[in-house]
């Protein structure tokens, strides 16, 4: 299970922050992105010495200043209900490049075998002219 499919599957979902600067978030999860910046609503925050606290209808967490993040165990259920029902799981990739994906045998891009550079010499650029005025001189 991914970090990242984790918080997808966590959207509208309550969750505590902690930063690394010892502040707390409390609110729901509006929305994330690849860098693990988040979006809350409905936020509590906490200061590190839990004395302060501040209500707020929405905030934007960067990613990186993030320590941890607490999620309640029926996501953590959820995500792993979505790994079994799309058939991915370990060695989930492994039965994927199997399967090659370019109809019978192919192999796909990037792989070697594709249309790309080398193979047999002259293919694909039709009939290759000589050049008139050089010879090979033999010995």
């Amino acid at each position: 299970m991914l970090p990242l499919s984790l918080l997808k599957t966590a959207q509208n979902h309550p969750m505590l922050v902690e930063l690394k600067n010892g502040e707390t978030y409390n609110g729901h999860l509006v929305s994330c992105d690849n860098w693990m910046n988040i979006n809350l609503r409905e936020v509590i925050c906490t200061s590190r010495d839990g004395d302060k606290f501040w209500r707020m209808p929405e905030c934007y967490i960067r990613g990186s200043t993030i320590k941890y993040l607490r999620i309640p165990d029926e996501i953590i259920d959820m995500v792993k209900e979505e790994v079994v029902s799309k058939g991915r799981g370990r060695g989930g990739m492994q039965q994927q490049k199997q399967q090659k994906g370019r109809g019978i045998g192919g192999t796909g891009r990037g792989v070697f075998g594709g249309r790309g550079r080398g193979g047999i010499p002259g293919s694909g650029r039709g009939q290759q002219e000589k050049k008139p005025g050089r010879q090979a001189v033999r010995s």
